[in-house]
């Protein structure tokens, strides 16, 4: 996972760098052979895909910000675990083989407003540990200090 950071820090440092959030989303999903990964700009008309890294397109490419696991993520601000999506009302389906998720908020580095969001998928129910909770906070750290 190390060298997983040292990679997203290097392609976020870069000014240049073309297509830097679907970049850092395949980094974040082979990481962690994860499922599918989203990267979602949140503004005042709701929460929208800026890129992805996974089996196909979300379902949803933008949707109100008082919708689903990534609506709740923006109201607290905070790590949002649904450890089975079928068991969670919150789920706004992305994919049909879904079985959890994990939607961690990239915050404002001054003033904590939530810019935007990583959304991890997994085909596996209890699919995400404790690991994976604090690499996604790493990753959602440095795209909150490059967010462009």
């Amino acid at each position: 996972m190390k060298a997983a950071i040292e990679e997203i820090r290097a392609v976020l440092a870069d000014p240049v760098a073309e297509n830097a959030f679907s970049r850092v989303a395949e980094l974040i999903r082979s990481a962690r052979d994860y499922s599918s990964v989203g990267i979602y700009r949140v503004n005042a008309g709701g929460i929208a895909i800026m890129s992805w890294s996974g089996p196909g397109e979300p379902a949803n490419p933008q949707f109100p910000a008082s919708h689903g696991l990534g609506g709740e993520a923006v109201r607290s601000a905070e790590t949002v675990l649904a450890d089975d999506v079928t068991k969670d009302p919150r789920y706004l389906t992305t994919f049909s083989t879904t079985q959890s998720e994990i939607v961690v908020p990239v915050l404002h580095q001054e003033t904590q407003a939530v810019l935007g969001l990583i959304d991890v998928e997994s085909e596996r129910v209890n699919a995400f540990t404790e690991e994976d909770s604090v690499f996604l906070g790493e990753c959602a750290t440095l795209l909150g200090q490059y967010w462009r």
